[in-house]
């Protein structure tokens, strides 16, 4: 193909909402009002209801809505929470940022998420909470989580920056725990055009909480009652989200069909290690594990022919200098550190420029 084949497109998806997205955008000019208000608060009514939640709070970004989701459920100063180390940052730097201590635990090679069996060896006097993250779309293992929590008298929030839409038997993710936070960064399945973030839970007090820290830890203005944040969703990403809400399941579908398609594609390539789809997933990053120390290599060349890829992560967190613990420490999360390789993904991906991808990697594979 002549053209660049990015990770991500959003152009379709900008075409096809255009005139619905001007409207929205010209009714809150019109209406003058820019920061919560009416337009955040009905787009919190209609996520609610779609996630199935009682409560839904808009926040300024994922960060945020971790960082808020964590005090909220009382998580703060000589606290310890457990998580992944294979993630993005903000998930152990929220933990840090409230002043408690992120533990990690190993993952699962096959999900890519925190493995549950490795988590009561971690459990401490100092544990409040344990912070399951659904990486590339895929839940995490939310039944022996919840059952270890509860055992144990911990909270449970939900990193979904990635799932949005995504369920587990039958729930949408980020209503199992105790609260679940999102990001609605514009490349997320739901995405704004800027940044945004979304708490939910089903706990009146924590929803509360949340709401006051949000808005400089007060329940009216000039009346603050905690040290809070300036963190709130504005009207124009609040607009633009309603406008896209209604197709995200449509949009999740065609993920998922893209993903099967590479999967398709795919098999039997040598040296390729394929994620498993299945209906719960939201195939927001189809990531393929290299094997045999190839990736880098691998990713240059394809980058040379001019197909986008992202490395999702290549340090884990545990190994960053602000955590830095020793090498060996977790041996599932270094080593797919060294071998994650996510391909283009996105809604209206055509399968021309799929085939043409999954042909290249499967030459340039067989060449090193």
């Amino acid at each position: 193909m002549k053209d660049r084949i990015p990770i991500l497109d959003l152009v379709p998806e900008v075409e096809f909402l255009w005139d619905d997205l001007m409207a929205a955008i010209t009714r809150v000019l019109r209406s003058g009002q820019f920061i919560l208000g009416p337009e955040v608060e009905t787009f919190e009514r209609e996520v609610a209801e779609y996630l199935g939640a009682k409560h839904a709070i808009g926040l300024n970004s994922g960060t945020d809505a971790l960082v808020i989701g964590l005090r909220a459920l009382g998580v703060g100063p000589g606290d310890e929470v457990i998580t992944t180390p294979f993630t993005f940052f903000a998930t152990a730097e929220a933990i840090s940022l409230v002043g408690a201590t992120p533990v990690f635990v190993d993952i699962d090679p096959r999900t890519f998420n925190i493995n549950p069996e490795l988590i009561p060896p971690a459990i401490t006097p100092r544990t409040k909470a344990i912070l399951p993250v659904h990486l590339y779309g895929r839940p995490a293992e939310m039944d022996s989580i919840l059952a270890i929590a509860e055992e144990h008298g911990l909270k449970v929030l939900e990193d979904c920056a990635q799932a949005f839409g995504a369920t587990y038997r039958g729930k949408k993710v980020g209503t199992l725990g105790h609260a679940g936070a999102f990001s609605f960064f514009p490349s997320k399945n739901l995405g704004a055009y800027g940044d945004g973030g979304l708490l939910v839970t089903n706990d009146d007090g924590v929803a509360e909480l949340a709401r006051m820290l949000r808005a400089h830890g007060s329940r009216r203005k000039y009346y603050n009652e905690i040290i809070g944040y300036n963190s709130r969703l504005d009207a124009l990403q609040a607009a633009i989200l309603r406008v896209k809400l209604p197709h995200v399941d449509r949009w999740n579908e065609r993920r998922r069909e893209v993903a099967r398609r590479y999967n398709q594609l795919l098999a039997g390539v040598p040296g390729l290690v394929l994620p498993e789809v299945s209906e719960g997933h939201v195939s927001h990053q189809y990531t393929v594990r290299v094997l045999g120390g190839k990736r880098d290599g691998v990713q240059r060349r394809l980058d040379g022919l001019k197909i986008g890829t992202m490395v999702y992560y290549p340090v884990p967190l545990h190994r960053l200098p602000v955590y830095g613990y020793p090498s060996g420490s977790f041996p599932w999360a270094e080593r797919l550190a060294t071998e994650v390789l996510s391909l283009p993904i996105w809604p209206q991906m055509g399968l021309e420029a799929q085939a043409w991808v999954a042909q290249v990697l499967a030459r340039v594979l067989k060449k090193k």
